[in-house]
């Protein structure tokens, strides 16, 4: 019973992170094909940003069963919610870049000129994506925080139920 209800709190947990992440890289994956659009360029990676939120879904699992970031727990909210999202970026840029590898290898491309394309293929590119990991990354870290802080049914209910069921009143 307590591995079937660990595998269903885990499968839950992935699909809400892979939702998160699907709705963020969709989002920046339309602006950009928008982008170029306009300079006449097509551009249409929808399928990607679903299967990189699906990795980097499962790769932010893998950092929390391995306990990355969880310094700073007993100061200020901000200062964890900074430091999880500093220390995944960073996992997740890693593994990525891992797995673009391994990827290159299987198609018969050297190290080099995969590592060359990551993050777009340009330092710029790879800058520009990784600050925009970082601000996707805040919001979600601040959210597990928070919930952390109050409970996550708490959470949940205050998320998703009128305020007057909640026993507020404003």
């Amino acid at each position: 019973m307590h591995l079937i209800r660990r595998v269903t709190d885990e499968a839950k947990e992935f699909s809400i992170i892979a939702v998160y992440l699907f709705v963020c890289f969709t989002a920046l994956s339309y602006l950009k094909a928008s982008i170029l659009e306009a300079h006449g360029i097509e551009f249409a990676p929808f399928g990607f940003a679903a299967a990189k939120a699906l990795i980097c879904a499962k790769f932010i699992l893998l950092g929390r069963a391995l306990r990355a970031g969880e310094w700073f727990k007993s100061l200020p909210l901000i200062w964890p919610t900074l430091y999880n999202s500093i220390v995944f970026l960073v996992l997740l840029l890693a593994l990525n870049a891992g797995e673009e590898v391994a990827v290159g290898l299987f198609h018969h491309r050297n190290v080099s000129e995969t590592v060359a394309q990551l993050g777009g293929g340009t330092p710029h590119q790879l800058i520009a994506t990784s600050i925009i990991m970082f601000l996707i990354l805040i919001p979600f870290f601040a959210v597990r925080a928070i919930a952390e802080a109050v409970g996550a049914e708490k959470l949940a209910r205050m998320f998703f139920m009128r305020s007057a069921m909640l026993g507020n009143k404003r």
